[in-house]
């Protein structure tokens, strides 16, 4: 790893806890501090094993916490920021907005100013790695191509305008003040940690429970899906590799819709655990479970992602392929429902 002393915020949530774990498989004798407020989607037991690591050090509290931020920078000699830390779901971002605004806008600021200030103080390199997503980009139809990196912002929900705003407010440090940053935008992440409420790990939970499968509209938004280990790979690429002032796309190539993923999901779960071979459920296959419910408000048609400029600059692609990622990450549910079970009741 090229900076030795790194700083994950929101690493106990998905995306972060799995970083943090590939960091230590890839054995680079790095110093991590986690930051995380421990919200809902937070859970420590995410990191089991890397927590009595004497490498790894964990700090409860916001990304709005200036005071803490500065402490941790100083203490640990900060040389770069990961920051994984934001509020993610899209339906509640239409429920109750403030919490994205706050952390997704108002915390990326106190980020980013802090660091800027710390880093006038020091010797070393150091770098601001923003994580962010494709729906900053909007909607695609069908036929249109991929998101490439100089897609306009196009955000419609309270979520992704969250998330791009975060991005411009990166983008102008970097500009104004020389801020040492680089942007990720993601598609859709999947695989184990993955807090219950979204799609794959929700629709393993309530099939599993004999509950309804429910799909928004008539199931035919896209997405491309990338398991999480290929986007922490693609993170480390940009991080060690990465041009400071870049924007680097990472996403999976594997679009599917709703209705073909959660098929999908259904028919890997009637091999695993049939259904039929239970004397307790009343259905014969998981598929049954699919209800069709009314469509969420702005809900975007397709993501796509065009990863090509970090293939051809930083030699990077993902290596997961859909179906083994998914039968991996179902398998791993099945194999720790007590750790949904004890999210859920958070």
């Amino acid at each position: 790893m090229k900076y030795k002393n790194v700083l994950v915020t929101g690493g106990c949530g998905f995306i972060g806890s799995n970083f943090i774990h590939y960091l230590y498989e890839k054995n680079d004798c790095i110093s991590v501090v986690n930051l995380d407020c421990l919200s809902y989607a937070g859970n420590k037991d995410n990191l089991c094993g890397i927590s009595e690591n004497n490498s790894y050090f964990f700090y409860e509290g916001s990304i709005n916490d200036e005071q803490l931020v500065n402490k941790v920078l100083k203490k640990h000699n900060i040389q770069c920021i990961v920051n994984f830390a934001a509020e993610s779901h899209v339906d509640k971002s239409i429920s109750d907005p403030h919490n994205f605004i706050n952390t997704n806008i108002l915390g990326t600021y106190n980020l980013i100013n802090s660091f800027n200030k710390y880093i006038k103080d020091q010797k070393f390199d150091c770098l601001f790695l923003h994580v962010s997503t494709d729906e900053v980009f909007g909607s695609l139809k069908k036929e249109d191509p991929p998101f490439t990196e100089n897609n306009n912002y196009k955000p419609n929900s309270p979520y992704s305008a969250s998330k791009a705003s975060s991005d411009l407010l990166v983008k102008a440090w970097n500009k104004t003040y020389n801020f040492p940053a680089i942007i990720t935008n993601c598609s859709n992440n999947y695989g184990p940690y993955q807090y219950p409420e979204k799609l794959i790990p929700l629709t393993i939970y309530n099939a599993i429970n004999g509950n309804n499968i429910n799909i928004y509209g008539d199931g035919s938004n896209i997405r491309d899906w990338l398991f999480v280990r290929d986007h922490c790979s693609g993170i480390y690429k940009v991080i060690n590799s990465g041009k400071v002032g870049e924007t680097y796309n990472i996403g999976g190539n594997n679009e599917l819709d709703n209705n073909q993923l959660i098929n999908l999901i259904c028919q890997i779960l009637d091999e695993l655990i049939p259904a039929g071979n239970n004397q307790n459920t009343k259905f014969k296959k998981y598929s049954e479970l699919i209800r069709y419910v009314p469509d969420r408000p702005g809900h975007d048609f397709r993501y796509s992602i065009n990863s090509n400029k970090l293939a051809s600059d930083l030699n990077w692609s993902p290596n997961t392929d859909l179906l083994i990622g998914l039968k991996m990450t179902v398998q791993w549910y099945l194999d720790n429902q007590n750790w949904m079970i004890k999210s859920l009741k958070k």
